[in-house]
């Protein structure tokens, strides 16, 4: 059994000192969240039926059992870690920040829900580890694409095990590719984004985990969504931030903050796009 002390974290810097030992514990968890992809949530996939939550957001069973199956084996690997997860119970959720945790894995079961209920190749199951009111370490899987995303803070993010490296990003917001939810943003926003597009071209997928993936790879080059919760960026935010994008609120603050409070982020690939990007979204 791999223990999670083995993650020294330096407070002054977040700096690890072993990084043999992180890579053991990153491949620890690649290995429990694609076996319960495999054993537990594909088996699910075109033949699941959704319902309706409180919040009139999709649950299928698949959440659920993704979750139990997660949370069995963290508690067996990981005991001295806490666990915080989308469809934990309503009352679950609201006393968490309230409880004393050396540290905590922070899971989407599956991001999309949607998409995977309505059979669209396009979901993930996320998974971050915070301690000391900061993600430490990231992991997304893409099971369509066989696709694992994985940061480690300070130290860079990867994909299946190779270290990030895109491309250079436009110079000018008119050449660039958009990722933008417009469904959670003000109206006024919403339709001058509609009217006066200031990008290229703009895609809007359905699973928050994967944007911030696909940002940090380059496959798009700015970002827009206006309601994330922790469990939606926590891991996707420290993948984009590790391959070097940045990244914001909407009001110009930083994403990460340990509540239940959703956040409406803008994200870009480099300094001058993400200085344009605001300047519009201001204006």
């Amino acid at each position: 059994m791999i223990s999670a002390i083995s993650l020294t974290i330096l407070t002054n810097n977040t700096v690890y000192k072993n990084m043999n030992k992180n890579n053991l514990i990153i491949n620890k968890i690649e290995s429990i969240v694609k076996a319960v992809s495999g054993n537990v949530l594909l088996p699910y996939y075109l033949k699941v039926k959704a319902q309706n939550k409180a919040d009139g957001s999709l649950i299928t069973q698949a959440d659920i059992d993704v979750q139990n199956a997660i949370k069995l084996e963290l508690s067996n690997h990981f005991p001295e870690y806490g666990f915080f997860a989308e469809e934990l119970s309503e009352a679950q959720l609201n006393s968490f920040f309230s409880e004393n945790h050396s540290g905590y894995w922070c899971l989407d079961p599956i991001d999309g829900t949607s998409n995977f209920a309505a059979t669209l190749p396009y979901f993930s199951i996320s998974l971050a580890l915070i301690i000391n009111s900061e993600t430490v370490l990231g992991l997304i899987y893409d099971p369509v694409r066989d696709e694992c995303f994985t940061a480690i803070k300070g130290e860079g993010a990867w994909l299946n095990g190779q270290i990030i490296k895109r491309s250079d990003a436009p110079d000018n917001l008119s050449e660039c590719m958009a990722i933008v939810d417009f469904k959670r943003l003000p109206n006024e926003l919403a339709i001058k984004l509609v009217t006066e597009p200031p990008y290229r071209s703009q895609r809007s997928f359905g699973s928050v985990a994967l944007d911030w993936c696909w940002l940090a790879m380059g496959r798009c080059h700015i970002y827009l969504h206006g309601k994330q919760m922790l469990w939606d960026y926590a891991a996707g935010l420290l993948i984009a931030e590790e391959s070097g994008c940045l990244t914001c609120t909407m009001d110009r603050k930083p994403v990460f903050e340990e509540s239940l409070d959703a956040k409406k982020v803008i994200a870009s690939t480099g300094k001058s796009l993400q200085k344009q990007w605001l300047d519009f979204i201001s204006s």
